[in-house]
């Protein structure tokens, strides 16, 4: 009688996966063999800090290699060699992070049976925080736990031992890893639903933001950095263009209110090589800007949506433009961004849809001051579906702070114009739920912003700026005065006909007419008090 093939173990199919999605997609199964031992809020920074130890590991094993072909080329003997490479200066000098024998990976995976896989985790971490200052509080040591099933994680240890992730064709083990990092980031981000957009903004998002900003160089600032993706794509950026500059030319300045996404953003941005700045600690940054001096060439950032429980002072200096109602935090982060902007400074912010109609509590004024100050420069309306974690429509805010040639840049004068971007039919769905944008979507998008700017890479590109019907629309500010001050792009770029657009466009509509109305009821019952105050002063 034939029996059943066995399925193929784990580290089989691992030896046998080709492609680099195909490991993350192997290390995701097996790690999501222990969240069920696990708190769920503690999950991240679990599995997200065995891969960062694994990359610290491989990092110092790769400068390892590298230190014993310099010194075998200089003649220095194998029995003196090893002062040599235990030299921590030959690993700090170069970026690297200095890692305990014990910490080290091979060290773990040979002793986790015989001294137990969660202790030596455990102590792994604290003996890379105590040699890496800028690690200090940062890894999780929540391994040697009666909760955490000590037979499955050992399973996992040895899983991404085997993945041996020493790089792959060109790539390095940093870029491996950080790969994985990212993928994972991605996964927990959908499988936590609303909470994941606490750190994660989906990367063709944050992809359209740095294309639109080009980074090249600078102080670079996210007010709400999450697990530090913007930071990322910045850098990505950047090497993308090496021609032209080098990860080293920005700074980076971020703050996150979270404690555990603040830990994930750090070792982020350490697992992709970028030396920020997060603060000591994580912060409210309206109640403790944690980098209050800052001015930065470049603000990105994907705050928070329509937030009510904020810390609101009247009388913060931040408030240039009208103080933010207690109900909504969105124009509060606007005006901060702006009081962090340079004197060239841009900025690319998601936001929520109401945010570019809304007339509730002074938020009508407020929009109002930006847009006669000439701080607004480009508006984009971006397709539904692109959050997981919130069915809020999402737009795009890009500020200026000078729209002005710029001397050599030679930039085209913008002063008193607004770009309006409706990228609301753009995208397409990889599942049935989410939506990306597009490499196509994503050059035509940016491109046309360029060409509105006149930027060098519009000229290389031989781009030249044009209205489009349904897409985009250069307007003057007495234009948009015309309209209320309302900046939805569908008001400006000449909207679909109204028998053509769906069900998406009719909700937006109705969305935003219902927070109008909700608005005029609370200016209504202001109107109220303020009447029956004056009425109850006079005497009978």
């Amino acid at each position: 009688m034939a029996t059943a093939a066995k399925k193929p173990t784990e580290q089989a199919e691992l030896f046998s996966a080709s492609t680099a999605k195909e490991i993350q997609a192997i290390l995701w199964k097996a790690a999501d063999k222990l969240r069920g031992s696990i708190d769920a809020a503690q999950y991240k920074e679990f599995v997200l800090g065995l891969i960062f130890l694994k990359y610290v590991s491989d990092a110092f094993d790769e400068r390892r290699s590298e230190l014993a072909a310099e010194l075998a080329d200089d003649g220095i003997t194998e029995d003196r060699m090893d002062d040599f490479l235990e030299d921590r200066d030959e690993y700090t000098g170069a970026h690297v992070f200095w890692v305990p024998e014990t910490a080290r990976w091979t060290w773990i995976a040979t002793h986790a049976k015989s001294q137990g896989v969660g202790k030596l985790l455990d102590d792994a971490m604290d003996a890379v925080m105590r040699e890496n200052a800028s690690l200090t509080g940062v890894l999780p040591k929540i391994f040697n736990r009666d909760n955490v099933d000590q037979k499955r994680l050992g399973e996992l240890v040895d899983l991404i031992s085997d993945a041996r992730f020493g790089g792959s064709g060109d790539k390095l083990a940093q870029d491996v890893l950080g790969e994985v990092y990212e993928y994972f980031l991605g996964n927990f981000a959908r499988a936590e639903g609303k909470r994941g957009g606490e750190f994660y903004t989906p990367q063709s998002v944050v992809r359209l933001i740095v294309e639109i900003l080009e980074p090249y160089e600078g102080r670079v600032y996210d007010p709400a950095c999450g697990s530090g993706g913007m930071f990322v794509q910045a850098a990505k950026f950047i090497e993308a263009h090496a021609g032209r500059a080098h990860k080293a030319d920005i700074s980076v300045f971020g703050q996150e209110l979270n404690e555990r996404t603040w830990r994930l953003g750090k070792m982020n941005l350490a697992i992709h090589g970028i030396d920020g700045n997060l603060a000591p600690r994580w912060g409210d940054t309206f109640a403790d800007d944690k980098h209050p001096d800052l001015k930065a060439d470049f603000v990105m950032a994907n705050p928070p949506f329509n937030i009510k429980d904020w810390a609101r002072d009247e009388s913060d200096p931040r408030w240039r433009y009208g103080v933010p109602p207690k109900s909504n935090a969105n124009y509060a982060w606007l005006q901060h961004m702006i009081s962090k902007l340079g004197e060239r400074g841009t900025a690319g912010i998601v936001l929520a849809n109401g945010s570019m109609s809304s007339q509730q509590s002074g938020e009508g004024e407020i929009r109002q001051a930006l847009v006669e100050a000439d701080l607004v420069a480009c508006m984009v309306a971006m397709p539904s579906q692109l959050f997981r974690t919130t069915q809020i429509s999402a737009c795009l805010w890009f500020l200026a702070k000078d729209k002005t040639p710029q001397g050599a840049k030679r930039l085209d004068d913008r002063r008193g114009e607004i770009l309006f971007i409706d990228a609301r039919n753009m995208g397409e769905m990889v599942d049935r739920t989410e939506r990306v944008l597009t490499e196509a979507d994503l050059a035509k998008i940016a491109g046309t912003y360029h060409a509105w700017r006149g930027t060098a890479s519009a000229h290389e590109a031989g781009l030249t700026y044009a209205d489009e019907a349904g897409f985009c629309f250069s307007a003057d500010l007495e234009t948009v005065r015309g309209h209320g001050y309302v900046l939805t792009p569908g008001r400006y770029v000449g909207a679909v006909e109204a028998e053509e657009e769906g069900a998406e466009a009719v909700a937006e509509r109705i969305a935003s007419l219902t927070e109008e109305l909700y608005g005029l009821f609370e200016k209504s019952a202001e109107l109220e008090k303020t009447v029956q105050e004056q009425l109850g002063r006079i005497d009978v």
